[in-house]
């Protein structure tokens, strides 16, 4: 096996780990908070969404890694290296997004600062 098949291999399984963690995750998630639904405990939608949340921003960074090695290592084209630039770009924004639905402050604040951020 060449090294380009060897790469290209690897990021179709990171690609696959990306998949299968926002697969599992949604499952886990909806499984959790069906026990929650059937012993009545509190906050079923809450973290029904943070854990959701939390999968898919675990895969949308796997899937991030998945695409640079498959472009970089494999086939590094001006046009390729532009994809993945706007690949990178959109799904950035994406987990910045998520991670402000779940935490409710961007990623570079600090616990403390999301009050204040709430103010403005």
């Amino acid at each position: 096996m060449e090294f380009q098949e060897w790469i290209e291999t690897a990021g179709k399984a990171v690609d696959a780990a990306g998949v299968m963690a926002v697969v599992l995750g949604a499952v886990l998630a909806t499984a959790f908070a069906l026990t929650r639904l059937v012993r009545r405990q509190g906050e079923v939608y809450g973290r029904f969404r943070r854990f959701l949340g939390r999968s898919i921003l675990l895969g949308l960074e796997l899937l991030v890694a998945a695409d640079i090695i498959r472009t970089v290592a494999v086939t590094p084209t001006l046009e390729s290296v532009g994809v993945l630039a706007c690949i990178v770009l959109i799904r950035t924004f994406l987990s910045w997004s998520l991670e402000l639905e779940i935490t409710g402050r961007w990623p570079w604040q600090s616990e403390g600062d999301s009050a204040a951020a709430g103010e403005g």
